[in-house]
């Protein structure tokens, strides 16, 4: 199937329209633009779906809604329909009573047809156009399965208002809360790369500058400190309800010394094993994982994220690495086009970067190479998320730490956590094994200054669970001098597992801590 394409044409055939159908039965959820029922009818409420649904279409590029009749709306299974669209509403012609009270004129239709077998019909919703779709004098809105009225979110109907002008918020036109921005760290990069930039000129080169002449996002992603998180949580079972293993920060600096932060750190992770199985001369090496299809998945995350809803998040836990980005398939990107390489990149200027730097040597390689090593149960699509799992190849089944390349200090209670000075191994680690100790029963604990320091780190994470000043914290610890507890907090704020409510003012008289969860 081919990616859909910006047209009004849709709707001429229905096989067209069968394609469509196919495209919208491919996914894992229901979007806010299509609707799935299977002999629903409620014709007030239908008008009230056919504001929202315009709207949302509007705000997300879409050309048209679809509310189909005939599919369930949990399995998304095609059963067929009794709906009957021909009918009256207190003796008014149905398409009459809906036409009747939709401002703007909207030119909707019903399309009857045969889908795997089954009868559905299906509403075609155009997308809202110069104001808002209303009905009945109200105007609506989906989020997420929840149709309400657009009056009661105001900060969204000033986002479909933009977008109806075509000012839907980008890293380019959107203005960073910083303006005070350095980028001493994107020059020393690009000349690196034995690229020169221009001082006079990068900033328009490299979109940087709002209409207005403001630093944009994207500036602020590129500057010596982004002033955003992105960390690597390890965990050592296989859910996020087992211990935490290790914090690693990558943000907080020029994005593309991030990337490449995060790229290298999948080398420390992916540590050869050594193979006994079958041996008869040499002995084999088995990597944790693919390394290229990592590194796709690194590249896709960073280039696809919508960096204005927050930063991709990586996770470690015994069994594989899970890479989540924010924000979804981009409009007019099916599924298909999707898992084919058709490139739609939601941030193409950066996108053009990474291009420019040789980060990546071509658009759309990266969905592909993970689909060909772990197939397309790698990806799963949600709502507001893309995640794409990594799994680990373990030679042996008794190895309980996250990943071979992590060393874990032991705590008073048998928590691994990693302190500031914990040595982080490279690829010539020994592989956990059977031999391999584990934190547990058989494991020494952590004594004299190290399991103090780790002892009182632990203490201050569960009293910063709510934001707490310093002067607080030396109190509840029971330290005369703030210095005793800085020296425990830098170790927390550097792994990420703290952090300061006014990070901008690090010295400020008003400056707390919270736990990072």
């Amino acid at each position: 199937m081919s990616r859909l394409k910006k047209t009004d044409n849709y709707d001429n055939t229905n096989n067209s329209l069968r394609e469509v159908l196919e495209d919208l039965l491919s996914r894992n959820y229901e979007e806010d633009w299509f609707e799935f029922k299977e002999n629903w009818f409620v014709p007030h409420q239908l008008g009230e779906y056919i504001s929202g649904m315009s709207n949302v279409a509007a705000m997300v590029g879409q050309p048209f809604a679809y509310f189909v009749w005939g599919i369930t709306d949990d399995a998304h299974q095609v059963v067929g329909t009794s709906f009957d669209y021909h009918q009256d509403v207190k003796n008014e012609p149905l398409e009459h009573y809906l036409a009747r009270q939709i401002k703007p004129d909207l030119d909707f239709k019903f399309r009857d047809l045969t889908l795997r077998g089954e009868r559905v019909v299906v509403l075609i919703i155009p997308a809202a156009k110069n104001v808002p779709t209303a009905f009945d004098r109200s105007r609506y809105y989906r989020i997420g399965s929840s149709k309400v009225n657009l009056a009661d979110y105001p900060e969204r109907e000033a986002q479909l208002f933009m977008a109806l002008r075509g000012e839907i918020p980008t890293l380019e036109k959107t203005a960073s809360e910083y303006q005070d921005l350095s980028f001493n760290k994107l020059f020393a990069y690009y000349g690196s790369r034995g690229i020169t930039l221009n001082k006079r000129t990068f900033k328009k080169n490299l979109n940087l500058l709002t209409a207005d002449g403001k630093y944009n996002v994207m500036a602020q992603l590129l500057s010596d400190n982004s002033q955003i998180p992105i960390r690597f949580g390890l965990f050592t079972g296989k859910t996020k309800a087992s211990p935490m293993y290790a914090v690693r920060e990558f943000g907080n600096d020029c994005l593309l010394y991030s990337l490449d932060g995060i790229l290298r750190y999948g080398e420390v992770l992916n540590v050869p094993q050594a193979d006994e199985r079958n041996r008869v001369v040499e002995r084999k090496e088995v990597m944790l994982f693919d390394q290229d299809a990592y590194r796709e998945a690194v590249l896709n995350a960073f280039v696809h994220n919508h960096w204005l809803e927050g930063a991709p998040a990586f996770t470690v836990f015994q069994d594989r690495i899970e890479i989540l980005s924010r924000g979804t398939l981009p409009p007019k990107q099916t599924l298909d086009g999707f898992f084919a390489g058709e490139s739609v990149p939601v941030n193409e200027k950066l996108a053009k970067i990474i291009l420019q730097l040789h980060i990546s040597e071509q658009t759309g390689r990266g969905v592909p190479a993970i689909v060909d090593v772990y197939g397309r149960e790698a990806f799963r699509l949600a709502e507001n998320n893309i995640k794409v799992t990594i799994p680990f190849e373990r030679i042996s089944d008794g190895v309980n730490a996250p990943v071979a390349g992590e060393i874990a200090q032991v705590t008073e209670n048998n928590t691994p956590v990693t302190e500031k000075n914990t040595p982080v191994t490279g690829k010539n680690t020994p592989v956990a094994g059977k031999n391999t100790p584990v934190a547990g029963k058989n494991t020494p604990v952590a004594t004299s200054v190290g399991a103090e320091k780790t002892s009182t780190a632990m203490r201050i994470l569960e009293y910063c669970n709510e934001p707490r000043g310093i002067t607080d914290i030396a109190s509840y610890l029971g330290y005369k001098e703030k210095k005793s507890v800085r020296k425990h907090l830098q170790p927390l704020l550097e792994q990420g597992r703290i952090a300061m409510t006014i990070p901008e003012k690090p010295n400020s008289r008003l400056q707390k801590y919270i736990t990072i969860k």
